[in-house]
């Protein structure tokens, strides 16, 4: 494949800044309601801003992101990309090996339609003959 991979920024610069902002005890660090029930030690203003972030990020959750379909157009381009270059790298028959193959698939069938044909009336035959 030629699709070059991006490297994913780590989050620990979030992390640090989440629990220097909350002093939560180990226990109910794992607990999500645990983390939004904390209490936050900060002024109203600062208050006031995770509660319209956390809002926002609510609304934007609902709604399709732009950026999400911008991905999905990319992608499917680079996938037409792909596939162009692999149909470059086909060797398709030429008209004459084309031919030739079609005639051998036909002959092939009909001696093996004929084969089965010949020992279903034998088969038929047989049973005909035990029966009576």
């Amino acid at each position: 494949m030629a699709r070059l991979q991006r490297k994913k920024t780590s989050s620990t610069k979030k992390k640090k800044k989440q629990s220097a902002a909350g002093a939560t005890s180990p226990r109910s660090k794992n607990d999500v309601a645990a983390k939004k029930t904390t209490l936050f030690t900060g002024s109203a203003g600062e208050i006031r801003k995770r509660s319209s972030l956390s809002q926002t990020k609510a609304l934007t959750r609902t709604k399709t992101e732009p950026g999400k379909i911008k991905n999905y157009i990319n992608k499917g381009v680079q996938f037409l990309r792909e596939v162009k270059v692999e149909i470059k790298k086909v060797v398709w028959p030429t008209r004459k090996q084309t031919l030739s193959s079609t005639v051998v698939v036909i002959i092939l069938t009909m001696i093996i339609a004929l084969f089965l044909g010949v020992v279903d009336i034998g088969l038929s035959s047989l049973i005909r003959v035990v029966l009576h």
